[in-house]
């Protein structure tokens, strides 16, 4: 039973990532698992259950790379330069073979169609800006940044610095915007706060 639900998501993620969550039909879902309509139903509560279900599948798929370069660091900055390394070099390859960046994509496609995707969208945007912060307070009480910094700003600074990237890079179709804009928040605010 476990197998045939990862199946699905596993099968419809990619769909919806690239058509929309909204916009995907539920013919769309049965074709691409070859299942009935009901045998989908029997898996998920409805359709957004299974968009939810989806989009995390989608998160996981492209945030698991950075998980594992954070673990493997020690220093507060050295993580910091692994979310920049890591977003520089391969977050653009791997959410363009996926149809784009599922935060981005959810957030502009669920904002005023619904609440319950859009909360998940906002909930990991909140979750990743506190990650940063995480990183940084630690930094502070191992004296690798300096005490004068301010987690909170800098985190939602580089959050917002990064998704921006993604979306020029993505809307342009060209790689350098998030190449370029990882090296400048390396140079300007990374670097300049370790102690």
């Amino acid at each position: 039973m476990r197998e045939t639900l990862e199946f699905i998501v596993e099968k419809v993620a990619p769909i919806f990532n690239k058509k929309g969550y909204t916009a995907t039909s539920l013919s769309e879902i049965t074709k691409a698992t070859q299942l009935t309509k009901g045998a989908i139903y029997f898996y998920f509560k409805n359709k957004e259950d299974l968009a939810v279900k989806a989009f995390h599948y989608n998160i996981e798929k492209i945030i698991m790379p950075l998980r594992r370069s954070l673990l493997a660091k020690e220093n507060s900055i050295d993580k910091l330069l692994a979310i920049t390394g890591y977003f520089r070099e391969d977050y653009y390859k791997n959410t363009r073979e996926i149809g784009g960046c599922p935060m981005l994509n959810l957030g502009v496609d669920a904002q005023f169609n619904n609440k319950v995707l859009f909360d998940e969208a906002q909930k990991l945007s909140k979750k990743l800006i506190s990650t940063i912060s995480g990183i940084i307070e630690s930094g502070i009480n191992k004296q690798e940044i300096s005490k004068e910094v301010d987690s909170k700003k800098i985190s939602m600074m580089v959050y917002a610095m990064i998704e921006g990237g993604i979306f020029m890079s993505i809307t342009h179709d060209n790689h350098n915007f998030l190449i370029h804009l990882c090296n400048h928040i390396e140079e300007t605010i990374i670097r300049p706060i370790r102690v």
